[in-house]
């Protein structure tokens, strides 16, 4: 086990919450900081430069922002990336996407979709965003009722972007664990 607070690992995180909690807990150069649900950040542990000390942020987990989609109204499709420090994201080079991909259980026209990112630069929750028109029934859409949308295991494409650790030039790790995510498109 690792002395407590030298890495992002969830085992270096304070020990007392529970592993919910430690998904919505980073590093920077206050200490371990905590997320609350509606945004606001805690606190939990003050420790100088923690952030500036440690390895390069990794992903810690993923979650749909999105939690219900439908073909016939369109609309956009988030993903939460939470990284375990804060990162901050360059997009003058290009936009990083997170594929995701289509089981074309209904019609959907498309095995993967790209989802670009949208925002969350300084903190430790990216958001990236995929978005559909309203089905008008003259065309099949990228994604249909019946349709589960997945993400898995993979690596964000930065497309020339970049992903640092806020307040260094260390390139943050891109690599999606392997909690598959899914959501189901109703009609």
């Amino acid at each position: 086990m690792a002395l407590w607070g030298t890495t992002t690992s969830d085992e270096s995180k304070p020990k007392w919450l529970s592993d919910a909690d430690k998904a919505r807990t980073f590093a920077d150069s206050r200490g371990w900081v905590f997320t609350q649900p509606g945004g606001m950040e805690e606190v939990l542990c003050a420790i100088g430069g923690l952030s500036t000390s440690l390895a390069a942020a990794t992903i810690s987990s993923i979650e749909y922002v999105t939690t219900s989609f439908s073909e016939a109204a369109g609309g956009n499709i988030d993903i939460r990336v939470n990284f375990n420090e804060k990162v901050t994201v360059d997009t003058s080079g290009g936009t990083p996407t997170l594929t995701v991909t289509n089981s074309q259980a209904g019609s959907g026209g498309a095995a993967t979709v790209a989802a670009a990112y949208q925002s969350g630069s300084s903190t430790n929750r990216l958001v990236f965003r995929y978005t559909q028109a309203a089905d008008d029934g003259s065309t099949v859409n990228s994604v249909a009722e019946d349709d589960v949308l997945t993400v898995a295991a993979q690596n964000i494409a930065l497309n020339s972007g970049t992903i640092v650790d806020t307040g260094t030039a260390v390139n943050s790790g891109v690599a999606i664990p392997a909690n598959t995510i899914s959501l189901t498109v109703s009609a």
